[in-house]
């Protein structure tokens, strides 16, 4: 099979590239700009292309499919050629269900914890020797490739997107994979760009529980009242419905422990988001035959996919964590993780408007209180986000209102430092979480944990 990629250097395409050739494929690729680790990645795997840039002489006849990314713009040259030949042309979305359309296929919907339940699902098969091909947002600890795809997997297991799919698809990505299996984590308004009210929002998801395979089965979070009402008002019955809520838990000496079995399991993960999301992954386990005992084995060594809550270092009085948390629902969670992992030490809160929803005027409302358990709390943007988004500039006082009193509000990363170093002098006990899907604008999170603790 020969495979080309329009825009071969995202996040998504690179790795699904990858895959393809780990298969055997013939794959080739263009870009007008490729960043590391995408570079790095595709040039030791000898898919680098040759320049950066478009080439439609790239696009030949002999192709058996052109893969299009979201980076692509819907008058691009490589993407006229294809058309002009009638070729066939995918979404990576498309040609991901094209991989696993023979398979059973778990998808992980929902506005947060995707990656995190999609990790736990992974981490689950290969404990038990259940082979999946897999598509996961993230890098996982013990996995080399976000995107995995053989001839003999029986199961693919999805982390379902709901952002659009292509220049030309203007579909959601997880309404193309038609699950086997789906699970819904969670709703919250999110992608404002494109879903302008949260009703618009919230429909995507009542027509991905539509698009389930006849006989399949839905997993949602019945703690989500959004989530329950999107659920339960659809009549389908075709297909099994499974709520599930929050486990019993508790934590002792810094660790968290799943209770309600002989014996209780001790876990590497904390959080009452986490264990939502730990349900929903046994759930989905169940499904294909995986039991509560082998479940519980597995998913102690579990140590958290990349970003989520992941510790960065600590020692006797303070511990830095990053996340990727940035929407609102995600502080609130990320927060009370924090106090209820480290009962009577401080926290300082800091998170980064880095998404379009999160910079938009209109949008910010939504943070209203959502740091307020913090003790110390800090928002930080960049006007060059701004200007990269083509948004309008943002006034720190109103971003300040926007999320309450108390709310320290940077956009200079080498203050927002500075500020936090100082904070950390009195050495009292204090813990330091960054929440952000970008990197605060290029803050060494190591570096900084050195330097505080």
């Amino acid at each position: 099979m020969k495979v080309h990629f329009i825009a071969i250097g995202g996040s998504a395409m690179h790795n699904l590239a990858l895959a393809l050739h780990n298969k055997g494929y013939e794959v080739t690729g263009s870009d007008d700009e490729i960043f590391d680790p995408a570079r790095t990645r595709l040039e030791k795997a000898g898919l680098l292309p040759e320049t950066e840039g478009w080439h439609p002489e790239c696009i030949t006849p002999d192709l058996d499919a052109v893969v299009l990314g979201m980076h692509a713009r819907i008058d691009n040259p490589e993407l006229i050629k294809a058309q002009e030949l009638g070729l066939k042309i995918y979404s990576y979305p498309e040609y991901l269900y094209e991989q696993s359309k023979d398979k059973l296929r778990i998808v992980v919907g929902g506005s947060h914890g995707k990656t995190t339940t999609t990790a736990m699902i992974l981490h689950v098969l290969r404990h038990c020797g259940i082979e999946a091909d897999y598509m996961v947002g993230a890098q996982l600890q013990g996995f080399d490739v976000m995107v995995k795809l053989t001839e003999n997997a029986k199961v693919m297991v999805l982390e379902g997107d709901e952002y659009l799919t292509s220049p030309i698809d203007r579909r959601p990505k997880f309404h193309l994979y038609r699950p086997n299996v789906g699970i819904i984590t969670g709703i919250e308004w999110d992608h404002i760009n494109v879903f302008p009210t949260f009703d618009i929002y919230k429909e995507q998801f009542s027509k991905y529980i539509d698009l389930i395979e006849e006989g399949g089965t839905l997993i949602y979070c019945d703690d989500d009242p959004v989530v329950h009402d999107v659920a339960t008002a659809n009549k389908r019955t075709d297909i099994a419905k499974l709520p599930y809520d929050v486990p019993e838990y508790k934590v002792e000496n810094g660790i968290t422990y799943l209770t309600g079995y002989n014996t209780p399991v001790a876990l590497n993960i904390f959080g009452r988001h986490n264990m939502l999301n730990l349900t929903a992954a046994r759930y989905a386990c169940r499904e294909i035959g995986i039991s509560d005992e082998k479940f519980n084995e597995a998913i102690s060594s579990f140590g958290g996919a990349s970003k989520r809550l992941e510790l960065v270092k600590k020692n006797d009085l303070c511990a830095v964590y990053k996340d990727f948390a940035h929407a609102p629902s995600k502080l609130r969670a990320t927060i009370n993780a924090m106090h209820e992992q480290y009962p009577g030490r401080k926290l300082v809160a800091c998170m980064e408007l880095h998404t379009f929803s999160s910079l938009t005027q209109e949008f910010l409302l939504q943070y209203h209180g959502t740091m307020d358990e913090a003790d110390l709390r800090c928002v930080y943007f960049s006007q060059h986000a701004l200007q990269l988004k083509k948004l309008p500039p943002l006034d720190p006082e109103a971003v300040r209102k926007a999320f309450g009193d108390n709310v320290e509000v940077f956009t200079d990363s080498k203050e927002l430092t500075e500020y936090i170093k100082k904070l950390f002098r009195d050495n009292e006990n204090k813990n330091l979480l960054m929440m952000s899907s970008g990197n605060f604008d290029g803050i060494d999170f190591a570096k900084l944990a050195d330097e505080i603790i």
